[in-house]
């Protein structure tokens, strides 16, 4: 006989959905610290629409978005989709995992029930005027974050997204290695090989900041597929070892540099001489590396306001710095004279489209990228790992956490 509500991990037959799940929930009277902003819930089941799958999901990746999430800032995302017209006064967030579509809605083709799937972290309207006019969906207006800037995200026990969402899930990977390599790999990709002509190319030097977190992880072994020669920046000596054991060429630790900020006023002689004394000094740091005088033919950005300023001016003639984030602070100083005379290009990416993600996944499939999990948490440790994000003393690589997967012996941090 169904039931109304299954625990976790508990066995169901293919294609019963109950009417409520189990959920990892952030309301705005917990906003403030993310390890006590989450809250295991129950609540009801959402509809499925026409083009829409059921999956039940077996693990969830974590990503700093519901850091933002649960801090109620830079954007209180329960507040926006209020004011857009939603009724629900909580957030359901998660923006990538892995699990079985459980069932299908009326006009899916593309996946079936059983199928294993990973799921990717955007949402659009595939019939809007943008789209069917040509433009990429990640362009387009209708384009939404799932999980974030959408509700009803990967961190339940059952997830409702659109059939585009499903990617096949590797084989060679367990569910939580499944969960957490998506979102990061998918946008290091299209930063690196989605801005014509500014792709990488063999023996073209990048530049990566945070080589030894999500979007680095897997922005050195991308490089390094494609031939390109990746230096990463680093914050400590650990994180060196581990990012040249991925295939960097070589490292720099930014913590034996200054200059880090907004630029100094160019009226100041002084502090600009200073600012340009370290940054020079930097820029020297990947010629010894490199073992000529060459500087990075893309920097891949998502610290932005902190390093924006350094990737500017170290970036090759004609070059490009693409960035995908701010996690430093949204306010960046670009001198102009180095952007238009030296005819460099300041790239914003976010995220990717359906045949980006398929291209990851399949250099994924093929043993040429690794999802490099370092952390594996329980359901309920959905708090302690974006906490842990946030005072950035996570662990090298990816964090996942199981739903309904078996609960293998895992690695879990307790944050004070």
């Amino acid at each position: 006989m169904s039931k109304r509500l299954y625990e976790l991990g508990e066995d169901l037959r293919l294609g019963e959905v109950p009417e409520q799940m189990y959920a990892s929930v952030i309301r705005p009277e917990r906003y403030g610290r993310p390890a006590d902003a989450f809250r295991t819930e129950v609540v009801d089941m959402p509809p499925v629409g026409r083009g829409q799958v059921v999956v039940r999901m077996m693990a969830a990746g974590v990503n700093y978005n519901n850091v933002w999430a649960a801090l109620g800032e830079p954007v209180d995302v329960i507040a926006a989709r209020r004011h857009a017209g939603d009724t629900e006064d909580f957030h359901i967030g998660g923006s990538e995992g892995s699990g079985v579509v459980w069932a299908v809605g009326e006009g899916v083709r593309q996946v079936r029930a059983g199928d294993h799937v990973v799921l990717s972290g955007c949402r659009w309207d595939e019939s809007a005027p943008d789209i069917r006019a040509g433009a990429d969906p990640m362009t387009s207006s209708t384009q939404r974050v799932w999980g974030y800037e959408e509700s009803w995200g990967a961190f339940a026990q059952f997830a409702v997204v659109d059939e585009y969402q499903c990617h096949p899930k590797p084989e060679r990977l367990t569910w939580e290695e499944a969960a957490c390599y998506l979102l990061a790999g998918a946008t290091a990709y299209r930063q690196l090989l989605g801005w014509q002509p500014h792709v990488v190319k063999p023996g073209d030097p990048v530049l990566i900041w945070g080589g030894a977190g999500g979007l680095g992880t897997m922005a050195i072994q991308i490089v390094k597929a494609y031939g390109g020669v990746p230096v990463a920046v680093v914050s400590s000596p650990e994180r060196a070892d581990y990012c040249m054991r991925l295939g960097a060429k070589g490292v720099i630790n930014r913590r034996e540099f200054s200059h880090w900020g907004r630029l100094p006023d160019i009226g100041d002689t002084a502090a600009t001489a200073a600012w340009l004394k370290e940054v020079r000094r930097f820029g020297k740091k990947i010629w010894e590396i490199l073992g000529e005088k060459r500087a990075p033919k893309i920097v891949l950005e998502h610290s932005g306001q902190d390093t924006i300023p350094t990737s500017m001016y170290l970036c090759d003639t004609a070059g490009m710095v693409v960035i995908c984030g701010g996690t430093t602070g949204f306010h960046a100083d670009v001198d102009l004279r180095y952007l238009w005379m030296r005819q460099k290009r300041l790239q914003g990416s976010h995220f990717a489209n359906f045949a980006q993600c398929r291209a990851i996944t399949e250099l994924v499939s093929a043993g040429l990228v690794e999802p490099c999990l370092s952390w594996t948490g329980n359901f309920d440790d959905l708090g302690k790992a974006h906490q842990m994000m946030y005072d950035n003393t996570h662990a090298m690589g990816s964090m996942a956490v199981l739903v309904n997967a078996p609960r293998p012996n895992m690695t879990s941090i307790d944050v004070a």
